[in-house]
């Protein structure tokens, strides 16, 4: 039994030592990053009410949530998105407010996932929301926002994959697919099975231009100037053309911010979240097959909660980017200035009143009263394992 008690639930995780440093202080500079932008930190409860989340709102499915019941019988459960709770908290406390509100966190998500698919049930995430803005400069500033966290990390390498909901779903409207045909080429999508889409729009009655769209959907686009051959294709169908001008615009902008090498544009990027409606976006590197960044507009979110205002948002999954980085052998540099001060019974009075005066000027000290029963080189093994350069000796004189 005791030996049970030892070990985690399937799906979370301990995280010690050098690896918990290492994730503080990447937090502590993608905090910077995003209050150098003029955002201000929000918190909101690890649990909320079940409706905050409920199919409605255009979350994940239920079966994938963490619920329990309080007292009163209310159904609770563990936040498994940030951006619902961000969005009650904007309706709730900036009901009245006509001017962009710029919001950010950092906390715990949980997703109940299928045992099979190995992810982590507990990640850690950081993100922004700017809310009450529906322009292509607040999508640029988002994804702008979203590059440089990831280029403070210390990545080099990334990319960050744009596209627009109204391209998938004009495509959609004009096949005339039901529901249940909708959810199946989404399916096919999700999973990158673009041959799947192929056999799929094969047995389609469509329109020619129709059918050529449909196959530039797993094609990834370096910039907007290269969706030239689907814009005039999408001449006679308004919700494709606007998402794929939209697309254009945003591509302006970012050039101006300087980030455009970083982000390609792809048709097929998809979210299970179901509240996005417009710009949508997610970011790969090496060393991860889930995204380290995603977001994207919700500009029906925050009627849920009785405000109409436009949004968007990103979040960057900290255990996913710290994998990343670790897998690509980048350093995230911590210094450990710790000082290990080893007393013994004469000295003790001195140690503290020394390691007092130390931390007043914002020293760490570490004390160990002086064991016999250890050599100094047991007292160095322990310094070397936790990452101490400096060593006191106040023993035997």
């Amino acid at each position: 039994m005791r030996q049970q008690l030892l070990h985690t639930p399937e799906g979370v995780r301990d995280i010690y030592n050098g690896e918990c440093e290492k994730k503080m202080v990447l937090q502590d500079h993608l905090r910077s990053t995003l209050k150098n932008y003029g955002y201000h930190f929000i918190e909101t409860p690890t649990f909320e009410f079940f409706d905050i989340f409920g199919k409605e709102i255009g979350t994940i499915p239920s079966r994938e949530l963490y619920k329990f019941f309080d007292r009163e019988g209310n159904t609770l459960v563990l936040r498994p998105d940030m951006t619902p709770s961000i969005a009650r908290c904007a309706v709730k406390y900036y009901m009245d407010e006509d001017l962009p509100i710029r919001l950010c966190y950092m906390g715990n998500t949980f997703i109940n996932n299928n045992s099979y698919q190995g992810r982590l049930k507990e990640n850690t995430q950081l993100g922004a929301e700017l809310i009450g803005a529906d322009s292509v400069d607040a999508d640029a500033e988002i994804i702008a926002m979203a590059v440089e966290c990831l280029l403070t990390s210390g990545l080099k390498e990334f990319q960050l994959g744009i596209g627009h909901v109204g391209f998938l779903q004009g495509l959609m409207d004009a096949a005339g697919l039901d529901e249940e045909r909708e959810e199946e080429l989404k399916d096919l999508i999700s999973n990158k099975n673009f041959f799947g889409v192929e056999e799929f729009v094969a047995n389609l009655s469509l329109a020619p231009e129709l059918k050529q769209m449909f196959g530039k959907i797993g094609t990834f686009y370096n910039s907007a100037e290269d969706l030239a051959e689907v814009k005039q294709l999408a001449a006679g169908y308004d919700k494709i053309l606007h998402a794929l001008e939209r697309l254009e615009k945003l591509d302006e902008v970012l050039k101006l911010y300087g980030v455009d090498k970083y982000v390609s544009y792809e048709l097929s990027v998809i979210s299970k979240y179901h509240y996005y409606t417009g710009i949508i976006f997610a970011g790969y590197t090496f060393g991860s097959g889930e995204p380290i960044v995603k977001g994207g507009r919700y500009d029906a979110l925050l009627t849920h909660f009785g405000k109409e205002s436009p949004a968007i948002g990103f979040a960057v999954v900290i255990d996913q980017l710290l994998a990343a980085l670790s897998r690509q052998k980048i350093e995230v540099e911590t210094k450990n200035e710790t000082q290990l001060l080893v007393y013994d019974e004469a000295h003790k009075k001195e140690s503290i009143e020394q390691a007092g005066a130390l931390r007043k000027k914002g020293k760490a000290v570490e004390l160990i009263p002086y064991d016999t029963a250890h050599a100094k080189a047991d007292y160095e093994a322990y310094a070397k394992r936790t990452g101490i350069t400096h060593i006191t000796y106040k023993i035997g004189e």
